[in-house]
């Protein structure tokens, strides 16, 4: 059910040089009931009045089976000369900000039998995988299935919640996550990483229609690319899911 509340933001971070985290609560206490891979857009208006609205992804891991979570996480780029840059980059703790949400259905579906997942991203468009990580936990003990995480970034720097993912793929065999660096290794490299766009460094896992389900989320040329590369290895398209994330000014 979309709903319109107000959300306090109560912590923030930066997660790399041009990425900040933002935490919030609805300020009438009420929990957010949402499905991980699910989206809020944020209403605000120009200078000039003009009402707008932007959409971020939920990155807020929950309990697992949870269905609602109390505190609501986004991760925003900086767009310059962005008026979302302008709100959301300069909120300050206690400042209020108004929502609506959930929305979107780029999420893992219970019906799903297939033997892999394949799960796609450049930039913020790896914090739905984020809200997920309880869910794929909960599927890997389930059945017998494997989930790839490929992330593009341009260097190590730029790797949203990495150590998070790496951490999970330790705890989770059947779990695997492949940091894809596009503009050189990083000063420590690790056997999981790899060198090249993500849409390049794709074809090494040889997607096979028999047994993927792929989910694209991010830069938009990147997920034309990906979906390309998945359609030419057999993949119909009711086996790819796609969210593109375009920045707006």
């Amino acid at each position: 059910m979309v709903e319109h509340f107000p959300l306090r933001l109560v912590d923030s971070f930066m997660l790399a040089p041009t990425v900040r985290h933002l935490a919030f609560e609805r300020v009438d206490g009420v929990p957010l009931q949402f499905r991980p891979g699910q989206f809020l857009q944020v209403h605000f208006h120009y200078d000039d009045g003009t009402p707008t609205k932007r959409s971020y992804s939920v990155a807020t891991v929950g309990a697992e089976g949870a269905t609602s979570v109390q505190r609501i996480e986004i991760a925003v780029s900086y767009v310059e000369g962005g008026a979302a840059t302008k709100l959301l980059g300069e909120l300050e703790h206690g400042q209020e900000i108004e929502a609506s949400g959930p929305y979107g259905r780029f999420c893992l579906m219970d019906e799903d039998a297939n033997c892999r997942y394949l799960l796609i991203a450049t930039g913020t468009g790896v914090t739905p995988y984020r809200a997920m990580l309880p869910q794929i936990g909960a599927l890997l003990r389930a059945r017998d299935c494997e989930v790839v995480l490929l992330y593009g970034a341009r260097n190590e720097t730029e790797l949203l919640y990495g150590e998070e993912f790496e951490a999970f793929a330790r705890e989770h065999e059947g779990f695997h996550f492949h940091p894809c660096l596009s503009r050189g290794a990083r000063p420590d490299p690790r056997p999981h990483d790899r060198l090249g766009y993500v849409q390049s460094v794709l074809p090494e896992f040889e997607p096979d229609p028999e047994r993927d389900i792929a989910y694209l989320c991010g830069n938009p040329n990147m997920v034309d690319a990906a979906f390309a590369e998945l359609k030419e290895r057999g993949l119909s398209v009711r086996q790819i899911r796609r969210e593109k994330y375009i920045s707006s000014r």
